[in-house]
């Protein structure tokens, strides 16, 4: 049993690695120059940035279950003297940016949106949004490092 629930948390966790790149590599950037694929002034920078909000939003409900997920199982792990140098900065850095991602920055982007599309130029809405693209950029790695580790940690045995 222990080996399948090991399996499906590999599984989800690849999923959340996959969901990040994903959004980070080819959805924002897609969404952001989409009137060069479509050769025309469709959409304004700030609506393509609603756009991506909603993409995030959605996506946020499974980064929020994954967050979960590795609280419930790391946290089993670690009761259990299954304990990893790298598992625990790594599921420790993921959490964390998970919830800042969530629960701050697209909390705070939404609000700064509703203002108008004057907030685009804002610094410090353009800070704002920097901070969350590192954020997402340190919680890729993290869960990087925590299935790569965790993988290892399977298959040695």
């Amino acid at each position: 049993m222990k080996r399948w629930i090991d399996i499906g948390y590999l599984i989800l966790l690849g999923i959340g690695l996959g969901l990040v790149l994903t959004l980070g590599a080819f959805v924002a950037p897609v969404v952001f120059h989409i009137n060069d694929y479509i050769g025309t002034q469709l959409l304004s920078h700030y609506q393509m940035g609603l756009v991506m909000t909603a993409i995030f939003l959605k996506a946020n409900y499974y980064l929020n279950f994954l967050a979960l997920v590795i609280i419930l199982k790391e946290g089993y792990a670690y009761k259990s003297f299954d304990r990893d140098w790298l598992v625990i900065p790594s599921a420790g850095t993921a959490l964390l940016m998970i919830f800042l991602f969530t629960l701050y920055y697209t909390k705070q982007i939404v609000s700064m949106q509703a203002l108008g599309e004057s907030i685009v130029d804002n610094p410090a809405f353009q800070n704002l949004h920097k901070a969350s693209e590192i954020d997402f950029g340190l919680l890729a790695l993290s869960l990087l490092l925590l299935l790569g580790r965790r993988l290892y940690l399977c298959c040695k045995g």
